[in-house]
Order: C-alpha cells, then structure tokens, then sequence
C-alpha cells in the first residue's frame, strides 16, 4: 500500500488554492448554491432530481474539456433496491438429524437486498466474515467456504478498543451486511448467514435487521439471511465453545477461528423478496497523462433528499429538503472547480481520474460498486483523494485522514501546511484510510487514500445545512 508520490505536488498545491492559482471561491460558491438549492431537492437516491443533478456534473465536465473515463460515456450504472419486502414464502430449516423449522421475523429474516430462489447447503463458520489486507486480517483464511453457507458475527473484531488496527469506535465499511456478502460471494460461498455478536452488544437486544427501508444495495447475487443468536448457538454447541468466547479469542490476536460445525448439518432456505430496482449512476471523467498512472480526485454527490431515516432531526423526515450543502455539495463543488483548474494546466505525468459517486448516504454503493468494476484498472491508481464535507472550516482547519496509507503523503502535507496564505492548518486524523465515506472502498483494494474534511457540525444531516454557511474562500 505504500507507494511513493512525489509527482502528487500539484494536487495539494491545488487543494490549498494557493496564491497565484486560478481557483475561484466565486465558482466554487455557485457549483454550492446550485446543488444545495430546491431545484435538486436533496439529491436523494433514486429520485429524478439526483438524475439532474449527473447531467449537470456530465455538462460541467464537458465544459472543461474534460472526457469520459469509459468507452461507454460518463456514467456507470449500478443497481438499488427500492421498497423491498417479504412476498410469497420465505422458510428456513436445518437438519441435523432431526429436521428444525424457523419462524420468519421471529427467528430469522432475509436481509433486503438478499436473492431469490431456493437453496441447500451445509455450514461454515467464518468468524466476522472480513477480508481486510490493509489490516493483515481475514477471517476466510484457511477455511475452503465454496458452495456453502458462511455463517458470520455481525460487526467487527476489536469494537470500542481505541488502539485496534480497526477504527475503534468508529465502525469501518467492513462491518456493513453488503460488504460481507461481496466478500463471502468473492470466496465462492453459497449464501451467508449472519448472527448477532454478543461480545460487544450484550446490552442491545438481538434484534433481526428492518426490511422495509426505502432503498437497499442491489441483489447480492447469493441468499444473505440473519438469524438469532441462539440458532446459531446450536449449531456450534458440540465445540465446547460459544460464539462470545470465539469472538474474543479473534480480539486478542486478530487470527481466524474455526468452529465446527458437524458436518450432517444442512440448511433449507427459500427467499422471497418483493423489490423495484433502480438504476443510480456514478460519473467518471478523465484527464489523461503522459502515462497510465493517475490519481483519483472524489466526492459523492447525492444527499437525503426529504431526510428518510437519515434525518438527525426526525420531525423534519418526509417534509423539507435536507439540501446537503457541505454534505456533499461542498465536495462535489470542489471536485468541479479542480476538474477546470487542472484541465487548463500543461499534461503532467499522470492522468487525473474525477469520480462523483451515487449512494454513498446508503452504504457507500457507488464506490463499492466501482472498485468492483473499476473503469481504470486499479493498481495503476496511486491515490484516491477525497473530499467529502470541505465547506465549513473553523480557523482554517481541515482534517486529512489516511496520510499513512502512502509512503510520502505527510512529508508531502507537511510542506504545503499552511501554503494558503498562512491560513489553512492540516491536522492529521486516522491515519490508516478508515471512515464512512467513499474513501473506505479504496482501502480495502490497497489504493493510498487522503480523506479532506472540514468537520461535524450541529447542521449535519438537518435541513439547516444550507449554502450561506459555506466558507468558500476557505
């Protein structure tokens, strides 16, 4: 993951907007104002107005002169689930010997974006179900999971342990039911089936995850099931162990556990989910180079629209536009403003790879989605720079997080630390690439990563996040 990036000089002399560069607060305000105002509603997933919102970035980009990434234009789309629910019949048995049938939404409940059909297979234990090599983790090793269930705990080693290689406290995209299920069909497992993890929750109740949100991942392509705690128990209890003190043995050493289940146990699975499909569109344009090399400058730029479940002020979910100003308009206006800075410059040596991503308030989709099926291949990216809620800073502060990730990226911030007319001031945040925005996904594929963020504020996710406090000369 370390990689040399010396040639990465001109994004940060851009980033800091330094004397003598034409990058306009002027613009940059206007991209704010217009993403962020009623004409786009909040840019919710699925709706019409995050469909104008893409053209208007694709019109933008045109402008610059700056061309599509793809063969196919600007736009990868990616599926969600809208309005998904229980239709028909949904069953589980399990045999071991003696055939168990469980209760759907009592005892077990397909997850929403789980697929349909029928299927059979004997079970697997495969800790949390994470493959994490930027943290030299991964549950799968060792244990072949192919054509059967993976059964998995629900979060992730080492929560709330502020030291853990993990993020603590903060909750990594690993921990996300669609990410494990990528992962589990990546290793060729049947479906998976996931438990409450007891070790860190005993003070939550072992509740089955809702069905019924407004939109989901798309269909993983295998059954994902969650089921109680204490089905699950049976399945292991010839090991002498429980699933509590396996997931503590994973905390002190970060090595996988085996537990094993008897190898007569079957589980019968139908699904049966109700579900719209939609189609959401991530936008790439690309500046080439000299080379094949480039760096990746993104920022998502769909909101909450109304709120949804999202709203940190529920009596406003469902009845004003939550217009996400700094939440990501800021980043999105960001993204467009450097897209037309460097588009004016000489070539340089590597290319410049400019993603705005659809999504990412539900899980990080569109990023997911792409380093699955990147446009560019991946190991030629040398970064992935970020910029997800630039617009508010305080004293002229911005937080960078995963400046460990790349093997010169705090020598090189180091040197452009307040550049900006004295004014901007760099504070290193997690250094390894963490968090839960769109940075993540890269991550987890080994691309350095530097995440900018200007912070949390009392207007995050509210319908007060509008355009008039955006700092934009900062």
């Amino acid at each position: 993951m370390r990689r040399s990036l010396r040639l990465l000089t001109a994004v940060i002399l851009a980033l800091g907007a330094a004397s003598g560069v034409d990058v306009d607060p002027q613009r940059y305000l206007e991209h704010v104002k217009l993403l962020a105002s009623e004409q786009f509603k909040g840019r919710g997933i699925g709706s019409p107005e995050l469909d104008q919102t893409a053209e208007y970035i694709v019109r933008e980009f045109q402008s610059f002169g700056i061309k599509p990434a793809g063969a196919g234009g600007y736009f990868q789309y990616f599926d969600v689930t809208a309005q998904p629910r229980l239709a028909g019949e949904n069953r589980f048995t399990w045999t071991n010997g003696q055939e168990h049938t469980l209760k759907p939404d009592t005892d077990f409940r397909p997850l929403n974006f789980s697929a349909n059909g029928t299927f059979s297979g004997k079970v697997v234990f495969a800790g949390y179900g994470i493959t994490a090599p930027e943290c030299d983790y991964d549950d799968y090793k060792g244990i072949d999971v192919r054509g059967k269930f993976v059964l998995v705990l629900r979060h992730e080693p080492q929560e709330f342990d502020e030291e853990s290689v993990f993020a603590g406290r903060v909750a990594t995209a690993h921990a996300q039911f669609d990410e494990k299920a990528r992962n589990a069909k990546r290793h060729g497992a049947l479906g998976l089936i996931v438990v409450w993890d007891r070790s860190h929750h005993s003070f939550e109740r072992d509740e089955l995850e809702k069905l019924d949100t407004p939109f989901a991942p798309g269909d993983a392509g295998i059954p994902v099931i969650q089921v109680k705690a204490e089905v699950a128990k049976e399945w292991i209890s010839k090991t002498g162990r429980t699933l509590e003190q396996i997931a503590k043995e994973i905390d002190k050493d970060l090595k996988p556990r085996k537990a094993a289940i008897p190898d007569s146990l079957t589980v019968q699975i139908q699904v049966h989910i109700a579900r719209e499909t939609r189609k959401v569109r991530n936008i790439a344009g690309y500046l080439p180079g000299t080379t094949d090399e480039y760096v990746i400058i993104g920022a998502h730029y769909d909101h909450i629209g109304l709120g949804a479940q999202f709203s940190m002020e529920p009596s406003e979910a469902g009845k004003k536009v939550h217009p996400g100003a700094d939440d990501n308009s800021s980043g999105t206006a960001g993204m467009l403003e450097l897209a037309r800075w460097f588009a004016k410059q000489p070539k340089q040596r590597r290319g410049i790879l400019f993603l705005a991503f659809g999504g990412e308030e539900w899980g990080l989709l569109g990023s997911s989605y792409y380093v699955e099926s990147p446009i560019l291949p991946l190991e030629k990216a040398v970064a992935m720079i970020n910029l997800d809620m630039i617009g508010r800073l305080r004293k002229g502060k911005v937080y960078v997080n995963g400046a460990d990730t790349g093997s010169t990226f705090k020598q090189l911030l180091g040197e452009k630390n307040g550049h900006s007319a004295g004014t901007l001031k760099i504070e290193f945040a997690d250094g390894g690439g963490y968090g839960s925005s769109d940075h993540f996904s890269f991550t987890k594929r080994e691309v350095p990563v530097l995440f900018f963020f200007s912070g949390l504020h009392g207007d995050y996710h509210r319908p007060t996040d509008t355009w008039d406090k955006i700092d934009a000369p900062g």
